[in-house]
This record gives structure tokens, sequence and C-alpha cells, in this order.
């Protein structure tokens, strides 16, 4: 008898462990499910160095978070992540600076051309109180929490045709692909060009069949997408300093505790760092690589493209609404 009890104990603890472990799994299986989820579109391919960069960023949080990015405007097209944020319907996003000065005015200041140096001056103009201040806007007006700008390179134009290009008169006539909105129109106004609104998803094919003349993007970029395949040259403007700005919706942030509020801001900045180098050091390869695919690449008349655009801008209406002494400030940066 006492042989039959031993034995039912044993059976009866082996099968208790067996539940125990079993309820383990689904608890760890629950603690996984329970983590927010966090979408994030960008218009940028799969292949871009910010797209690595937003998979570390993943890694980086993942610990908290359930993060997925979309890539290639697959979950939002160019131009409507800011306005799917508002409306909970996104979590995170990659916001040009251009779709936030359409709904707040004096931001298109720092969509002006030949507005930031380089990408250190628009990161220590960001990291600085002017920032602060253009942050707090987009948090106030938007209801958007900017972590950090993201620089994708300086914008040079790349034309189809052969024709140098050496100051604005030479683009007169040029049909520029810009993306939608007032402020990218103004650009390639500034640019002495005739800008022609293009989605980024549609550009390779409309360089293709001419249905535009030429675009505008960091030489990396360009790269990435292939648009050497379909033109002939590169003038190097340096009209830009290209940058988005990672952002999550402010609903978001404030539902997170500071320890995940300060982790999740330092990810964004160390994954960032490292994208803004892989950039820079990409940069200096590009002009002798796009050569040796046989485009021409060289340097016009610089101090005409800067002169006429500051012109531009400042007599446009747009400059009505940035801050008083702003440009002063932005410029005094170093």
């Amino acid at each position: 008898m006492s042989q039959i009890t031993r034995r039912s104990v044993l059976s009866a603890g082996v099968a208790t462990a067996a539940m125990a472990g079993v309820a383990g799994a689904f608890a760890q299986a629950a603690l996984a499910q329970a983590k927010p989820k966090l979408r994030c579109a960008a218009v940028f391919t799969d292949q871009d160095i910010r797209a690595e960069a937003f998979r570390a960023f993943g890694k980086e949080i993942g610990d908290m978070f359930d993060f997925e990015a979309f890539f290639g405007g697959t979950l939002f097209k160019q131009g409507t992540e800011l306005v799917a944020m508002q409306r909970g319907n996104l979590e995170m996003a990659n916001i040009a600076p251009q779709d936030i000065s359409k709904q707040i005015p004096a931001w298109s200041i720092l969509t002006a051309a030949y507005l930031f140096r380089d990408a250190d001056h628009l990161q220590k103009t960001f990291n600085g109180p002017i920032g602060t201040e253009f942050k707090k806007m987009a948090r106030d007006q938007l209801g958007v929490h900017i972590l950090t700008p993201v620089y994708f390179g300086t914008r040079q134009v790349n034309l189809r045709g052969t024709k140098k290009v050496n100051t604005p008169a030479d683009m007169a006539g040029v049909k520029l692909r810009m993306p939608p909105g007032e402020a990218w129109q103004l650009l390639g106004e500034s640019m002495g060009a005739n800008p022609t609104p293009v989605a980024f998803a549609e550009l390779y094919t409309a360089l293709q069949s001419g249905a535009v003349d030429g675009q505008d993007n960091p030489l990396p970029t360009s790269r990435t997408m292939k648009f050497h395949e379909v033109t002939k040259q590169f003038v190097l403007t340096n009209h830009l300093v290209g940058y988005d700005v990672f952002s999550v919706a402010a609903k978001t942030w404030d539902g997170m505790k500071p320890d995940q509020q300060a982790k999740f801001q330092a990810a964004a900045e160390k994954t960032i760092a490292g994208s803004t180098a892989k950039h820079l050091a990409q940069e200096k390869e590009m002009v002798d690589y796009f050569k040796s695919q046989g485009l021409e690449v060289y340097s016009p008349n610089v101090d005409a493209f800067r002169d006429s655009a500051q012109k531009k801008y400042l007599a446009s209406a747009l400059a009505k609404d940035w801050p008083a002494g702003m440009l002063d400030r932005i410029n005094a940066v170093r």
C-alpha cells in the first residue's frame, strides 16, 4: 500500500512540475504579447542606410516595445505620415520638416535652401535652445514628440540632359522633381527650375520616361534608388542639408515611464548618429562612383545659387511666418 502511495505522490509531483512549466511558458508568451506595438512609417527603401538604423533602434528598445518599421511608403504614402499620427493611426514616423511646415508655418525656415551648413550644424541646432523651441511647437500644435533629426545627405541636382549648369539661369525651364507641398515647390523655384511634384516611389519611372528632367537628392540616396541609371549628370549645388525628424506620437511618448523615455531617446540618438556617420562617409565615395558609371559630376557657381535662393526665400510669403531674428540665431550656431 505504501509503495502505491509513493508512486502516486511521485506522479503528482511530475504533473505539478509539468503544469508549472506550461504556466510559465504561457506567462512568458503573455508578457511578450503585452509589449506595446509601435509601427513606424518611412518613405525610404529597406536597403537605405536609415532602414538599417531603424532596425537597430528596434533591437535597442526590443525589451520594452514591439517595434516594426514599414519602408518604401508601404504603410502610409509620402506626406501622409504626420496626419496618420495625429489621427491615432500610427505611432511613429520619419517626417519631413516640409510636412510639418504645412501646419506650422514657422517651421518653413527649417526647410530653406542654404540654411544649415552641414550635418554638424543641423545637429547642434536641434540639440540647443532653437531645437527646443521648434520641438515644443510640434508637441503643442501637432501632438508629435521629436526625438532627433535624421540626416541623409546634402541634396544635389541630378539631370537627364547634358547641358552644363553653372548658375540658376541655366536651370530655366528644367522640370525638377519635388515632393508635393508649398515648401518643396519654393525650393525648386529658388534653384531657378520649374518644380514638378512627383512622389518618391514614382521618381525612377518619371526620370526614365522624361516626365521630369531631373531630381535633387543626396548622392547616397540617388545611388540606392539607382537614379544614375536614367540620368547623365550631377551638379553639386549643395543647396539643402537633407534631413527628416524621427518622431513618436505624443500620446505614445506620454504613456512611457521616465526610464523608458530615457532609454527610448538614447536609442534614437545612438542609432541615428551611426546612420549620419555612414551617410557622411558614403557621400565622399559617391563622386568617384558616379564618375566611374559615366556621369558628369561637377561644381557650379555655388555662390550664385546661394544668393539667388536666399533672395527668393526672403521675398516669399513663407518668410513672413519665420520667427523674428531666427535666421540670424541659426546662422550663429557653432
